[in-house]
C-alpha cells in the first residue's frame, strides 16, 4: 500500500455539516446529504469541479471510538472562495497542511480496512501522528460497491 506525504494549500469547503457516528453516516444520513448536495451543487458559488468531499473531525478523546460515538462530518464541494453560503449549507476553510494521501481501490463497504492500514500501522511504523481530520475525495471513480471503486483518502499529520 503506498503513501504518499503530501501539502495541500488552504482551501474551502461548502456543504452540509452533520454530527453522526459511522453507524448512522452509513445507515443513510450520508447518502441523503450526498444526493441533496448534488441536487443544490449549480447553488455553490466558485465551485472549482464537481468533486464531492467528505471531511470528517474527530474529537481528540484518547477514548474516541467513531463506531459508537457522534463527529463532525463535512459533505460539500471545494470552493476558491466560500461566497454567498446557500441556505441551509455552512463554509469551512481548511488550513494548509500535511497529509498521509492514499487511494482506496475496491468497494466502499471495505473502506475501513484502508483508513485501519492508516491509523494503525502505517502511523506506528511512520513514527507520523495524525491530527483531528480526514478527507475523501469522490470524483468521476467513486462507484460505491464496484470492485472498481476508487476514493482518495487525506488523512491530516502533525
Amino acid at each position: 500500500m503506498e503513501v504518499n506525504i503530501i501539502t495541500l494549500p488552504l482551501f474551502h469547503l461548502v456543504g452540509y455539516k452533520l454530527e453522526a457516528t459511522i453507524a448512522e453516516f452509513e445507515a443513510g444520513v450520508g447518502k441523503q446529504s450526498y444526493r441533496t448536495l448534488m441536487k443544490r451543487k449549480e447553488e455553490v458559488q466558485h465551485r472549482k469541479s464537481d468533486r464531492v468531499i467528505l471531511m470528517q473531525i474527530y474529537p481528540m478523546n484518547a477514548d474516541f471510538n467513531p463506531q459508537v460515538d457522534k463527529f463532525i462530518n463535512i459533505i460539500g464541494y471545494e470552493a476558491d472562495m466560500p461566497g454567498t453560503v446557500p441556505s441551509g449549507m455552512i463554509s469551512h476553510t481548511v488550513p494548509e497542511n500535511k497529509y498521509a494521501a492514499y487511494t482506496h481501490q475496491g468497494p466502499e463497504s471495505e473502506l475501513a480496512s484502508s483508513y485501519n492500514y492508516l491509523y494503525s500501522q502505517w502511523m506506528s511504523e511512520t513514527g507520523n501522528a495524525p491530527k483531528d481530520y480526514d478527507f475523501e475525495i469522490w470524483d468521476e471513480r467513486y462507484k460505491p460497491e464496484h470492485a472498481a471503486n476508487e476514493i482518495d483518502l487525506f488523512i491530516a499529520i502533525q
